[in-house]
């Protein structure tokens, strides 16, 4: 009895039954914390040909072994999903293979959720990088990426997002400064301003301040001086410096609602989200 239920769990999915190049492909994957895979990985493990990789790769999707995720990217399927064919894995680790440069960093309000500073889960995977990388849908998953100068590539620490896995993210301090200049990215200024209220005992005011300085961008610069005066931070130099640096010009709060409402002369802003309405909004 033992032994014929043995050989019935054996051959429960024989398509995915492994042997020879096969499995030591898959072993020297997993030994290598590469759930992702390109067709190099497979010729530098096995000492294929390319197109002999191509065909052993052809026959791991087919039989399930592998997804194919966009052109020459693959992701190992685990075992235990049994039948299932279609496996995207960890999404920021797909992000990074999607961007295809180790200048970037998972941002917006992925690097918010991160950094657990939102109350409800995020649809879409956002990257930063100075490469030009059109969006993608991928196994019902939304990959965002959005362009960056070279030079305001910084603020960023590595995380990891699963036991062999880590990705480069924007810090707690970045993020904030992400979501200001593109709240689009991040369902608005609302959600910046609750996100920095969340882990404001965790956020660094002078390495935010710095950070907003060295990006050099009016409407972030005059937007988060308004926010930290807003939560009354406890930084009256720091403010006075960033004061200093804000345009003649004046930008609305929220660049995603219609213009509008008081003007705040300090910070130079439009107020199309007042600062009652925030305070309203964290302390629900």
């Amino acid at each position: 009895m033992c032994t014929k239920r043995r050989h019935l769990d054996a051959n429960r999915n024989p398509a995915k039954t492994l042997r020879g190049q096969g499995a030591h492909l898959v072993a020297a994957l997993y030994d290598r914390g590469r759930s992702l895979f390109r067709y190099h990985d497979v010729e530098a493990i096995t000492g294929l040909k390319p197109a002999s990789a191509r065909s052993l790769v052809a026959g791991f999707v087919r039989r399930g072994l592998a997804t194919r995720l966009k052109p020459g990217l693959f992701s190992l399927v685990p075992q235990e999903l049994g039948q299932e064919r279609d496996y995207l894995g960890n999404p920021y680790v797909v992000a990074r293979e999607l961007v295809g440069t180790t200048d970037y960093y998972v941002s917006h309000a992925s690097a918010m959720e991160t950094h657990q500073m939102v109350t409800q889960p995020q649809l879409a995977v956002f990257v930063t990088s100075p490469k030009a990388v059109r969006p993608r849908m991928v196994l019902g998953t939304e990959f965002r990426f959005v362009r960056s100068k070279p030079e305001h590539m910084f603020g960023t620490v590595e995380h990891w997002v699963t036991k062999t896995e880590k990705v480069r993210v924007s810090d707690r301090e970045r993020t904030v400064l992400d979501g200001l200049k593109h709240s689009e990215h991040c369902g608005g200024f609302t959600e910046v301003a609750k996100g920095f209220w969340i882990r404001r005992d965790d956020i660094d005011v002078c390495k935010l301040v710095d950070y907003a300085v060295r990006l050099d961008v009016g409407a972030v610069i005059q937007r988060l001086g308004f926010l930290l005066e807003t939560f009354e931070a406890q930084e009256p130099k720091r403010l006075e410096w960033l004061r200093q640096k804000i345009p003649a010009s004046y930008a609305p709060v929220d660049p995603l609602l219609p213009a509008g409402g008081a003007t705040n002369t300090r910070w130079r802003l439009h107020l199309n989200v007042e600062p009652e309405e925030i305070l309203s909004i964290v302390g629900s």
